[in-house]
């Protein structure tokens, strides 16, 4: 966990919220009540963002008691207590809906992504996210990914050059982009891995030739073609398949021998797990 993302995605996160106060918990409980509450788990899955859930609650009130029973990771069942929290009833009314929020969210990624996990045992495929997040809850969600079991692919544009096909296109072919990418590296001393997209059998073709990359990404493919592609990359890079791949066709993506599958839906379309905050 990053202590200073954490901390800055809390701060924006609470004031969006607050705004000039909780001015129902101000008119309805004393200032001084003092309480306690417990995390429910309402559906069965893997939970995730307990963690996070405990700086949250140390960042909106340092004197809160968080008592964790379940650690991220971990599978939980309808009925489950993940935690209990307990202090002032102000703070902890203040910290409920961002934790479930968090929570709920990160709980349904990790599940989402435990269960794909699960399918590709069989094989040596290894899952990955993509960019494909919600803005301002991209490291939630990459870390949601990791408490499942997945990868994370690049965390943003800064940390990977990610060729795909527009950047192919507006660079006059796949050699030219290859060769810029390397010459740009080469002229500002950074170290960064280069992957490029290819759409079809004659761009792989041009890739093999050029050369320059470290990961090729198999886009669209039909799993013959995409059978044939990992035959003729023999070992040489490593290989994605992305694009059209869902729960249903993941293991035959697997099965064409691919390196590792990427999946934005992740990330951009699952279902958050259902739980709640209940006052002792």
């Amino acid at each position: 966990m990053d202590k200073q993302i954490i901390d800055q995605f809390i701060k924006n996160a609470v004031a969006e919220d607050l705004g000039d106060g909780d001015h129902t918990s101000l008119s309805t409980i004393p200032a001084n009540a003092q309480g306690k509450a417990k995390l429910l788990i309402k559906e069965d899955g893997i939970i995730a963002g307990v963690e996070l859930a405990v700086e949250i609650f140390n960042y909106i009130d340092a004197k809160l008691v968080t008592e964790v029973m379940i650690t991220d990771g971990s599978e939980v069942k309808y009925g489950d207590i993940a935690l209990t929290v307990s202090g002032s009833t102000h703070s902890i009314l203040l910290a409920e809906r961002l934790v479930l929020n968090c929570m709920q969210r990160m709980s349904g990624i990790a599940t989402k992504t435990n269960r794909i996990v699960g399918l590709l045992t069989a094989y040596p495929t290894k899952l990955l996210d993509t960019r494909k997040t919600t803005p301002g809850l991209r490291y939630l969600e990459k870390w949601a990914v990791r408490i499942g079991g997945g990868v994370n692919h690049r965390i943003g544009l800064y940390d990977m050059i990610l060729i795909k096909d527009n950047h192919v296109d507006y660079a006059g072919g796949i050699s030219n982009a290859i060769e810029a990418a390397n010459q740009y590296l080469a002229d500002k001393g950074k170290e960064l891995q280069i992957e490029i997209e290819v759409r079809n059998l004659s761009e792989l073709n041009d890739v093999l030739t050029t050369r320059g990359v470290d990961r090729i990404m198999l886009d669209n493919f039909s799993f013959a073609d995409l059978k044939a592609a990992v035959a003729l990359i023999d070992g040489r890079f490593v290989t994605e398949a992305s694009g059209g791949i869902t729960e249903e066709n993941v293991v035959e993506y697997a099965a064409c021998g691919v390196d590792f599958i990427s999946m934005g839906a992740l990330t951009h379309s699952v279902k958050s797990l259902d739980m709640s905050l209940k006052a002792c």
